[in-house]
């Protein structure tokens, strides 16, 4: 297990944590990914402005991030580009047919012990696992 990074996991983890308290307590809103980009993907007038704002910020940080080291991360896909492709189009879906995503319901609303959320949360993850299993067990990808 070469990639175990307490610290810098932790640090992550604490960031969003932090990120999402202040989105809560500055905006009265919940950091819910899925809801911000549906919302400004049809957008409502005086709604839009934040979220567009929030889905750049989602872009663009990464970009900022990756300029400002000077080792540049390698980037290797493990599986084929057109499963990696269906998969993040099957994950856009079911966020949106579950009411929500990991960052709405695993950290805004386990937080606030949202059962909704904490049943939601179960369902990606037991799905997550059996995705997992089913890909590399039995298919053999």
């Amino acid at each position: 297990m070469d990639s175990f990074t307490p610290l810098s996991a932790a640090l992550g983890g604490f960031l969003i944590g932090l990120s999402a308290v202040l989105f809560m307590a500055l905006n009265g809103r919940i950091a819910g990914i899925s809801g911000i980009v549906a919302g400004a993907l049809t957008p409502v007038k005086g709604d839009w402005a934040w979220r567009a704002a929030f889905v750049a910020g989602l872009i663009l940080s990464p970009l900022v991030a990756w300029l400002a080291i000077s080792e540049k991360p390698a980037v290797t896909f493990t599986h084929p580009i057109w499963l990696t492709a269906l998969g993040g189009l099957l994950v856009g879906f079911g966020a949106r047919l579950g009411g929500g995503c990991t960052s709405g319901h695993g950290v805004c609303g386990m937080a606030r012990l949202s059962k909704r959320s904490i049943a939601a949360t179960g369902t990606f993850m037991a799905t997550a696992l059996a995705t997992v299993f089913i890909l590399h067990r039995i298919l053999g990808f």
